[in-house]
C-alpha cells in the first residue's frame, strides 16, 4: 500500500475542493492518504511519503502562493529527486502559464510527475472532479 500526502493551500475553497477529489481517487486505489494544508507540512515529512499531489491555485500573476504554499514548497524541493508527484489548482484568469512553470520547476528538481496535472477554472466541475480522482489514482499506483 502506497503512502501519500495531498497537501494544498486554498482561499476559496475550489482547491481544497479538488484536494478532496485526489484524496478519494488515492483511497479508492488502495493508498494510505494524509491531507494537509499547506501551513501543516514541511520537508521534514516528504520522508514520511511514498509519493505527494500538491495543490495550490494561480495567484496574482500567475504564481504560486506567496505566504505559506510557495515558502513550504520552496522547503519541500531538494526532496522532490525520483519522487512521484502530481499538481492540481484551480485559477479565475491566465490561460495556466503559473502550472506550466510549477511543472518545469519540479522537473528540473528530478520529481516524477505522475500525470497530467489539473487545473480547473474557479470552482471544479464534475469534469474536474473526476480528473483530480483520476490523478490520486495515478499517484496510488
Amino acid at each position: 500500500m502506497r503512502k501519500i500526502a495531498v497537501v494544498f493551500w486554498s482561499g476559496t475553497g475550489n482547491t481544497e475542493d479538488m484536494a478532496k477529489a485526489v484524496l478519494a481517487g488515492a483511497q479508492s486505489a488502495g493508498a494510505e492518504v494524509s491531507l494537509f494544508q499547506a501551513a501543516d507540512f514541511d520537508a521534514a515529512k516528504m520522508d514520511e511519503f511514498q509519493a505527494i499531489a500538491f495543490g495550490c491555485p494561480s495567484m496574482g500573476d500567475e504564481q504560486l502562493e506567496e505566504g505559506e504554499f510557495e515558502p513550504m514548497f520552496t522547503a519541500c524541493t531538494p526532496k522532490l529527486s525520483g519522487k512521484p508527484i502530481a499538481l492540481f489548482g484551480s485559477y479565475g484568469w491566465g490561460d495556466g502559464e503559473w502550472m506550466r512553470n510549477w511543472e518545469e520547476s519540479c522537473r528540473n528538481a528530478g520529481a516524477e510527475l505522475v500525470c497530467q496535472s489539473v487545473i480547473c477554472n474557479e470552482s471544479p466541475d464534475d469534469e474536474a472532479v473526476a480528473a483530480c480522482q483520476n490523478l490520486g489514482k495515478s499517484l496510488a499506483q
